[in-house]
């Protein structure tokens, strides 16, 4: 490989590492008290078994919760100033070994480096706005009648359990801590098994820019592990991020704890392309919109509706654009499309593309197996692919695919293309591409999502909330909104005269 990390590299106190220990509680790297086994987790680069990490029993998952829990009340009584330095330093951490952490993103995911750059610095700004929200995130003054007035007291709500992805896994990881913490609250996170390496990472900053032991946990394993700490007494609320099969058991645990759940689920995401759009930035963005993270993300906009009358020119460039890029080492930097997360994945992808040709569609690039040479010949390496000839009732239009492929719908009208855009189960993101301001806008707003770009796609920056409709969730994450699902309320009202109780009083 191009480059790379030895089994550990010390930078101002962070411990980047290849080997254990992979959990992290009280303040430290420790092995689960008890284990139901390990876990081989393939690096996706090279196909090969990068670690094996022990799976938490129920009793290290107890140990966890409690770990949070202990600390719970200290944490939660710092002023929010005191809280949101802890998180500025901690972005001030992440952008100083900002170079070896991406590396390790790199490793765990198989991106290419420019792009673990991009979410590693990411990162770095959630700490920092949280950080700096901390101090605002306050209650309300009511002044009512007669002199009477009521305190409206925003409070954290206490032991968070987050489970995240795979795709970005130190980003979904620090969408959910950054603001959790900045509102009081303490965390017990399981990364996916299949990335466990860059939360544990997050778990050392936040330790080294003085967040006290026990505010931040990390608890490896599968599906058990998971299932445990969402069924967890001492747990208040559930943040996870994933496929909708998943998240349905999480929303389930936690109904039966009557706990709060944010769900960040799948998506089906619909790009509207329009006959006066700027060619060029369509192309682009569609690129941006399916290849990113070797088209591993839930709001990829998968499903391509271009005019018809656009569609030829727009489909030669598009193609022409996706065969320029580069496939091979995830540390080479002009390497534009990595490794696919493992080989069962890749498999998934592929039989989508077969059952696309099967259906009738067209494939116009792309949707192979490219093999690598050397240490990387046990990667798996797919070519983007463009599938033209596409049908709204086809699997591959239907069914999310997470992979590079990119299915080309054409549409003659506004009302149709919309109608076909919200024929969907999933509503997490969209886009619409034209010049008219006013069909930008009218389109958008009729875009059944919880994020729609306008002549852009897959910018998500922390000052502006994400998640879903129907199927891609509840809840949201980022912006300002994000506060109100980590924290509760309690109403103090005060009563500056005598009690009115009507006829009820007589004296």
């Amino acid at each position: 490989m191009a480059s790379g990390l030895s089994c550990r590299v010390f930078c101002r106190g962070i411990t980047l590492t290849v080997t254990g220990p992979w959990n992290y509680v009280a303040g430290k790297r420790c092995d689960p008290i008890d284990s139901l086994g390990f876990m081989k987790v393939t690096e996706p680069a090279t196909g090969q078994v990068m670690c094996e990490v022990p799976i938490s029993g129920p009793t290290e998952v107890d140990r966890a919760v409690a770990s949070a829990k202990n600390v719970f009340s200290t944490w939660s009584k710092l002023s929010g100033r005191e809280r949101g330095q802890k998180l500025l330093e901690a972005g001030r951490i992440i952008r100083e070994n900002l170079e070896n952490i991406s590396s390790l993103e790199v490793r765990d995911t198989g991106k290419p480096i420019w792009e673990a750059r991009v979410d590693i610095a990411s990162c770095a700004d959630a700490l920092e706005y949280y950080g700096g929200l901390a101090p605002a995130i306050v209650g309300q003054y009511v002044p009512l009648n007669g002199g009477s007035f009521a305190m409206v007291q925003r409070e954290p709500l206490g032991v968070i359990g987050g489970i995240g992805a795979w795709n970005f896994p130190m980003q979904t990881c620090v969408w959910k801590a950054a603001p959790a913490l900045a509102c009081g609250n303490t965390f017990v996170y399981k990364p996916s098994q299949f990335t466990p390496i860059t939360a544990v990472t997050l778990s050392e900053v936040l330790t080294q820019a003085g967040v006290p032991p026990g505010v931040f946990n990390v608890i490896q394993g599968e599906g058990e592990a998971g299932a445990k700490l969402c069924e967890h007494p001492d747990v208040a609320k559930l943040s996870f991020t994933g496929s909708v099969s998943t998240g349905t058991k999480v929303m389930a645990a936690g109904a039966k704890g009557i706990k709060s759940v944010t769900l960040e689920l799948g998506g089906k995401s619909p790009i509207i392309i329009f006959e006066d759009a700027d060619m060029k930035n369509a192309v682009k963005a569609t690129l941006m919109a399916n290849f990113l993270s070797q088209g591993q993300v839930c709001s990829n906009g998968t499903r391509v509706f271009v005019h018809r009358s656009i569609a030829s020119e727009f489909i030669k460039q598009l193609v022409g654009a996706t065969e320029k890029l580069k496939i091979g080492d995830p540390f080479a930097e002009d390497t534009t499309v990595g490794a696919t997360i493992h080989e069962d994945h890749a498999k998934k992808v592929l039989s989508y593309i077969a059952s696309a040709r099967k259906e009738g569609a067209t494939i116009l690039c792309g949707g192979e197996r490219v093999m690598q040479q050397g240490k990387l010949a046990g990667g798996w390496y797919l070519s983007p692919s463009v599938i033209g000839n596409c049908q709204d009732h086809m699997k591959v239009v239907k069914e999310e695919v997470f992979g590079s492929v990119a299915s080309v719908l054409e549409f003659d009208s506004e009302e149709e293309v919309v109608k076909r855009a919200n024929d969907t189960d999933f509503g997490l993101a969209g886009a619409v591409f034209t010049k008219d301001i006013q069909r930008g806008h009218r389109v958008a707003n009729a875009i059944e999502a919880g994020m729609v770009w306008i002549n852009t796609f897959n910018l998500y920056p922390t000052e502006i909330p994400f998640g879903g409709y129907k199927h891609s969730g509840i809840g949201r994450e980022n912006g300002l909104t994000v506060v109100d699902y980590f924290t509760q309320t309690r109403t103090v009202y005060v009563e500056m005269g005598d009690v009115d109780c009507g006829p009820l009083y007589q004296d």
